[in-house]
């Protein structure tokens, strides 16, 4: 499921594997977007950078799948 808008604090789980990661930072380079992503549990794992891919108002990770159903907490 795609997410209008990436944000810290989302859990995004890896279609590989299934492991759930937490986003911790998100920034712009030039005119893309990366996310920083943290496995949950696992904090002293490095950090992955991803790129995030946007179509129109949708925004999603490559090889990840977003974890929560809705962005009201």
């Amino acid at each position: 499921m795609p997410a209008g808008k990436i944000q810290v604090g989302q859990v995004w789980r890896k279609d590989e594997g299934g492991e759930s990661y937490l986003i911790t930072k998100v920034y712009s380079e030039a005119l893309t977007t990366f996310a920083v992503l943290r496995k949950a549990g696992k904090e002293a794992e490095p950090p992955l950078r991803v790129k995030v891919d946007r179509k129109g108002a949708v925004a999603t990770l490559p090889g990840f799948t977003y974890a929560q159903q809705a962005d009201e907490f």
